[in-house]
């Protein structure tokens, strides 16, 4: 097995909606703003090899929405989702798999592609893989949540036959996947164990280094009460099991390992997925 970062570009979102109650003169010691309040923030998704597979988790935003869209995210870096893949020698035709862990826009905007009017799938020889109660729950979203759920990311992938529901439980030799409830129905999070250690992809469970104090929990999370329970009992068991936690929206950090000071979660270490692999 092998594990690649895939950086497709960073963006922007308020500080205040990314830390909820948290005061801004707490959260802007990890994450400085700009002048709108703004904070950049990474849109990072992994590709693992293995055996005669190619396994895409997250595709990040995408570039077919309108320019007015765009304007409300900042878009910035040289990164793409294209170009990264092909920095490691793969295109988009070798991609087998792409897990997306739940149907936000900035987790599964790449997968669809518009073309000459017509939506096209990206990776046109890949299964595309979600679960039940979150596609239901995209599909028919909540007001709160519905400005996240762009059905033109997701409905041509079910219109083109290459969607599929998978379950909690092992996706493929050494990738297991669990679903989390606060940030949104059925988050999927996967548990990639290489080398005699396990990579969380953590998604938006816990989205930067920023997040690791308990009340530091997202405005966007849906059920942020079922969201501190969530990360109260993942982090002890991190520790626990000494994960590696692969951040996809950290702007500064690529992964970092956790650890508890005087009853308080916080970073232990800190740096690039390879760091860890060969310590």
């Amino acid at each position: 097995m092998k594990l690649y970062p895939i950086n497709t570009g960073f963006f922007k979102l308020d500080g205040g909606a990314m830390f909820g109650v948290v005061p801004k003169s707490l959260w802007k010691k990890t994450n400085p703003p700009d002048s709108n309040n703004m904070c950049s923030w990474a849109m990072r998704c992994l590709l693992i090899e293995i055996d005669q597979k190619l396994i895409l988790i997250d595709t990040g935003i995408g570039n077919k929405q309108s320019e007015k869209f765009f304007s409300y995210f900042y878009l910035h870096g040289d990164d793409t989702l294209v170009k990264s893949i092909e920095q490691y020698g793969f295109t988009v035709s070798d991609i087998t798999d792409v897990i997306l862990t739940h149907l936000h826009f900035d987790h599964c905007g790449g997968a669809v592609i518009q073309s000459e009017n017509e939506y096209k799938l990206l990776f046109p020889n890949a299964n595309y893989w979600t679960n039940k109660k979150h596609w239901e729950w995209a599909n028919k979203p909540n007001q709160r949540e519905k400005a996240s759920f762009l059905k033109e990311n997701f409905l041509p992938i079910q219109e083109k036959n290459k969607l599929f529901f998978l379950e909690e439980g092992c996706f493929y030799k050494g990738i297991d996947l669990k679903f989390f409830y606060g940030h949104t129905q059925a988050q999927i999070i996967p548990f990639v164990t290489i080398k005699n250690k396990t990579i969380v992809f953590c998604a938006d469970l816990l989205p930067s280094t920023g997040h690791i104090p308990l009340p530091y929990v997202m405005g966007y999370d849906v059920n942020p009460l079922i969201t501190l329970q969530e990360k109260e009992k993942f982090l002890t068991e991190a520790i626990e099991k000494k994960y590696i936690l692969f951040l996809e929206h950290d702007y500064y950090n690529e992964c970092c390992s956790i650890q508890k000071i005087n009853n308080k979660f916080s970073i232990k270490e800190k740096g690039k997925l390879n760091e860890f692999l060969n310590s």
